[in-house]
């Protein structure tokens, strides 16, 4: 699966709300106002993608990377939002946003949190080489409902990831 990542551009941000808004996004994520990606956009501590497939770069989704200035060199992968599933787009955006995290952006730590209930993005979390550093037991409300979901903290360290290519597991 080819895929691109463009930065976001402002004309963008409809496509980008509506994704969020997507029924079948909704209940792994926390979604922000415009303004708020308005903000990731302009802030130079941020990167806002477009993900892009296939030859006609067709819109599928967008990613979020914070802490890019960090000086810890902690980058956090803030969100990852796709329309398209099951066919290896988020898959595919993953080991793009590694690549650039660790060879642009020099991190020492890559991480993210995942909703508990978000299980498949787990297992691919697992499956690229994140390791499960904790949990924040019951910190964010279930959208439409009384209960709590907890968040899962994940990352990958720059030599983890170093092994990962050394061993070919990061593909193209």
């Amino acid at each position: 699966m080819r895929v691109h990542l463009r930065p976001t551009m402002l004309s963008d941000l409809d496509y980008v709300v509506s994704v969020e808004q997507d029924g079948s996004n909704l209940p792994f994520i926390t979604p922000w106002e415009r303004t708020q990606h308005e903000g990731a956009i302009r802030f130079p501590d941020s990167r806002h993608f477009i993900v892009e497939v296939g030859d006609g770069a067709e819109r599928a989704g967008f990613v979020i990377l914070q802490g890019c200035r960090n000086p810890n060199r902690s980058v956090e992968l803030k969100r990852i939002v796709l329309g398209p599933k099951g066919q290896g787009i988020g898959r595919a955006c993953l080991r793009q946003l590694k690549k650039l995290a660790f060879t642009q952006l020099q991190a020492h730590r890559f991480w993210l949190d995942v909703k508990g209930l978000n299980v498949r993005a787990q297992e691919l979390y697992r499956d690229e080489g994140f390791v499960e550093e904790g949990r924040l037991r019951e910190s964010v409300k279930v959208l439409g409902a009384d209960g709590y979901d907890s968040l899962i903290v994940m990352s990958m360290l720059d030599r983890e990831y170093q092994a990962r290519v050394a061993l070919g597991e990061e593909g193209a």
